[in-house]
């Protein structure tokens, strides 16, 4: 049966997942968590790609007839490779530094990513774009992609670990902050309840949904066959996986 595959480094990626349903309702879906080589953040461009390929021909084999590389730091390291060696049309994340650049009326953007994603060449283009018109601080949300893995997305230690990160872009004046990880919008609560009221927080995820229609036209991909639904797979735990599929 025809389905959108998605994957992710870990169980971030529902937070895509969970804006392409709203759109796509009737539509299979089959996500992957690579939560046994999570997080991607520090690891090798060669070594995600090496994931990427192994996990795209899983998707593949199920039926997947386009794949949504729901991770930021996987669509960097990987996506022109899996572009290359694979026929189906790929959808991948880029953090949202250009509605945030006009949006901001501080002239100060903030950026959260891991550092997998703020040292690729494609995100360093993007932000070129725009250097002169806004000031773009960054950080790397240290930790974050831990607490969601481990469903902590409450308390103390959630907030102290999130503020590590977070208050350093506040201190520099930015009122707009881009999520360039899936599985930042999981922290966004406790986020928004640390950053001053006016602060606006970013998720590329609904405009990677409104893509992933267009692509889907464009090929003349039509999924829906009478089973709509999701077919969650892991390559480690799948507890969190399930847990996290409950909030969305």
């Amino acid at each position: 049966m025809a389905a959108v595959g998605l994957f992710d480094s870990g169980s971030g990626g529902l937070s895509v997942l969970r804006e392409i349903r709203k759109i796509l309702p009737d539509e299979r879906f089959i996500y992957y968590s690579d939560n046994a080589h999570c997080p991607y953040g520090e690891k090798s461009a060669s070594y995600i790609i090496e994931r990427g390929r192994a996990i795209t021909g899983l998707l593949l084999s199920k039926g997947a007839e386009a794949v949504v590389v729901a991770c930021n730091t996987a669509t960097a390291a990987a996506i022109a490779t899996l572009r290359a060696e694979y026929a189906v049309p790929f959808v991948g994340m880029e953090p949202a530094v250009k509605p945030a650049a006009t949006g901001t009326r501080t002239g100060v953007v903030g950026v959260l990513a891991t550092a997998g994603t703020l040292k690729a060449p494609k995100y360093l283009n993007t932000k070129g774009q725009y250097a002169d018109a806004v000031r773009i601080v960054e950080r790397v949300g240290r930790g974050f992609v831990e607490l969601v893995e481990a469903m902590e997305l409450e308390g103390e230690h959630a907030e102290a670990v999130v503020r590590e990160s977070l208050q350093p872009l506040l201190d520099a004046g930015a009122d707009t902050i881009v999520l360039g990880c899936t599985h930042y919008p999981f922290l966004l609560p406790l986020m928004q309840r640390i950053a001053p009221p006016g602060v606006h927080f970013i998720d590329p995820a609904p405009a990677v949904a409104r893509h992933l229609v267009d692509v889907l036209k464009e090929h003349g991909i039509s999924l829906v066959d009478g089973d709509p639904g999701v077919e969650l797979l892991s390559s480690g735990n799948d507890l969190t996986l399930n847990k996290l599929f409950e909030l969305i």
